[in-house]
């Protein structure tokens, strides 16, 4: 594996179960958290039950652009987020969040269930890479309403998080969107989060004081290496369907250069 970037001493490791999470690393140095979305969501969650002492928590991340040997070996073309648990490996994002919920102690107690918040803070994060993709006024006031609604959420409960002045799963899931959107949103399309959701900074400022967002969070040179790659992987796509079509329309083309 790659470095060991955390390992939370507030479980003393006898008796609390220790969890494993593997990481994405940073595509820039290979070595220290990357901007994987679904990485961070875990990580918070596992960090919140670490401080509870529930569990120790071990975190190691992994450079996906050379994976060592013994990650190879173990868990084949798998990428990140990976949760071991006395040994059995989770590697679906789906059955990592369904095993926090039921197996790690106290971990039920984060997923609470509030439908209005789970479709409020749905597909904020397409909205952004629809921004990204579009560059247009359409898909950027489709995010303004978007974080207009979930300003307006905050505004109405009066409660320090989505669900009430203790932090739960949606939290986890919804601030490292707000931070890809502060930090992509700002260096691609000069995009901010305006002044006036007041509740939504506010949120947001709450979020920056706690371990759990700033242990976990990825250097915005990583978020916006992230992008990137992401567009570049997409430009050399559109590459190779042109090239596609020509020697598909005309093969002799190809065989007379």
């Amino acid at each position: 594996m790659s470095e060991e970037i955390n390992e939370n001493g507030t479980g003393n490791g006898q008796d609390v179960p220790e969890i494993e999470l593997i990481i994405k690393a940073s595509t820039i140095d290979g070595r220290r958290k990357g901007a994987c979305l679904f990485c961070q969501e875990y990580f918070m969650d596992l960090f919140l039950l670490a401080e509870l002492k529930t569990i120790s928590l071990k975190v190691t991340t992994v450079d996906m652009q050379k994976p060592p040997p013994d990650f190879r070996t173990n868990f084949e073309a798998t990428h990140p987020p990976i949760l071991i648990d006395n040994g059995l490996a989770v590697l679906e994002n789906e059955k990592i969040e369904r095993h926090i919920m039921k197996n790690v102690p106290g971990g039920h107690n984060l997923f609470v269930q509030d439908k209005q918040v789970a479709t409020l803070i749905e597909n904020l994060y397409s909205r952004l890479k629809l921004m990204l993709l579009k560059k247009d006024d359409s898909s950027t006031n489709a995010l303004l309403s978007h974080l207009r609604k979930i300003d307006e959420h905050l505004g109405k409960t009066g409660t320090r998080f989505l669900t009430g002045d203790t932090m739960c799963c949606f939290d986890c899931e919804l601030m490292p969107r707000l931070q890809h959107i502060r930090v992509a949103g700002k260096y691609f399309m000069e995009f901010e989060i305006p002044t006036s959701l007041t509740y939504l900074w506010r949120y947001m400022l709450h979020m920056y004081q706690l371990d759990a967002f700033t242990q976990s969070c990825p250097a915005d040179q990583d978020i916006i290496n992230h992008y990137k790659l992401q567009q570049a992987s997409k430009i050399r796509q559109r590459i190779r369907i042109k090239f596609i079509r020509l020697i598909t329309a005309c093969p002799a083309a190809l065989t007379q250069a």
